[in-house]
């Protein structure tokens, strides 16, 4: 029996390795190099000014609640407005920096209410995190619209974005920080990397000193100078959230081919919709190019759908649990109905690009069976 699983990287390997032969042969695998090379092709790409290369989302997400916190004097009182429907990297970065998490609703989009939010802001609240399911973009404008009028920062949580785009503009303007993820499932694969993205180029700077350590210059900047520069000085407590060359050299094969991968994604969605059009709910995304990194449905009887379709050889996946049924984050008041009915209900159909539209069949007559018993 074929099995096809729910996610599953691609990548030209030939072409890769081409990449990662060069690191090999000048002996830098590390920051620097391809990591500096990424990071310019990622800006011409999405037209944001700048980019660091980051070692995972995650750190990435971190390093700009930090740097944040400390560029606007935050303290442990300060509220960030968030999702509980999002991977949990997304509300760890807050609590990381001894922040509040404060949960707003989502709507049929799976992406934060603008309702909701607006009703959660407090004098202590100092920003909005967005979180682009899936890729979908649907209610950020209005997001960041809500920010600008509360005078809030914004941070863009993309990790499943790359690709993404509101009018033929890639997501990321008009906002304080972005951060992509490359990990390995995304849609543009390294085994694990992202970017994150600062509207302010001072922050930018003090990005990549917090995220090497806190010392003042990388050693491929210390070799690129004549001669080896030994000396450096450690301003700050940092982290070891750099990307290496290796990984960039991932990266860098599969931005070439982002937007062809995309499309192909959008084209296995819209089969998908051609075979359960009118029998089964799935989440729109609206007003956007989307990256369409997952294709979600929505079903009552989740449990048995996923025990039939695991019986056939596929294997779904769940994208999220509402974070509020976690322990650091269950607290009554924080429940947020919407939330909890989609994440008891929805499930993410294999999208990959090596699906055939024989699979995308096979998976969604085995849904209907499902539905039907």
């Amino acid at each position: 029996m074929k099995k096809i699983q729910v996610l599953k990287p691609y990548y030209r390997v030939d072409e890769c390795l081409d990449e990662i032969r060069e690191c090999l042969e000048i002996g830098w695998t590390g920051m620097g190099f391809k990591t500096n090379e990424l990071e310019d092709a990622w800006k011409k790409y999405t037209n944001l000014p700048n980019a660091y290369y980051v070692n995972s989302a995650t750190s990435g997400l971190h390093v700009a609640f930090k740097l944040l916190k400390d560029e606007y004097k935050w303290d442990e009182k300060s509220e960030i407005i968030t999702t509980p429907f999002t991977f949990v990297s997304t509300n760890h970065a807050i609590v990381y920096e001894n922040m509040k998490p404060v949960f707003a609703d989502v709507d049929d989009s799976l992406n934060l209410d603008p309702k909701s939010v607006e009703d959660k802001i407090t004098p202590n609240t100092k920003a909005i995190i967005f979180v682009g399911i899936a890729g979908n973009a649907n209610n950020l404008l209005e997001i960041i619209q809500i920010a600008k009028e509360h005078n809030l920062k914004i941070i863009l949580d993309a990790a499943h974005m790359a690709g993404s785009k509101i009018d033929g503009k890639h997501v990321g303007f008009d906002v304080d920080v972005t951060v992509f993820s490359f990990q390995s499932v995304k849609n543009m694969p390294t085994a694990d990397s992202g970017m994150v993205c600062f509207a302010n180029e001072k922050l930018d700077k003090k990005s990549r000193i917090v995220s090497w350590l806190g010392i003042n210059k990388d050693t491929y900047s210390r070799s690129n100078e004549g001669t080896y520069k030994w000396y450096y000085d450690v301003s700050d407590v940092g982290y070891k959230y750099h990307g290496n060359s290796v990984m960039a050299s991932l990266g860098l094969v599969a931005l070439k081919y982002l937007d062809q991968d995309n499309a192909r994604r959008r084209e296995i969605t819209e089969a998908y919709i051609e075979c359960l059009r009118d029998k089964v709910k799935y989440i729109q995304h609206e007003n956007c190019t989307s990256s369409r990194h997952l294709f979600q449905i929505v079903v009552e009887n989740r449990e048995d759908v996923i025990e039939h379709l695991q019986a056939s050889g596929i294997y779904p996946g769940v994208h999220y649990v509402d974070n509020t049924y976690y322990e650091p984050y269950s607290a009554d008041e924080n429940i947020c109905s919407k939330s909890r009915y989609y994440s008891d209900r929805v499930l993410s159909l294999p999208l990959h690009l090596e699906m055939t539209q024989e699979d995308i069949q096979y998976v969604s007559q085995k849904v209907l069976e499902a539905l039907d018993a």
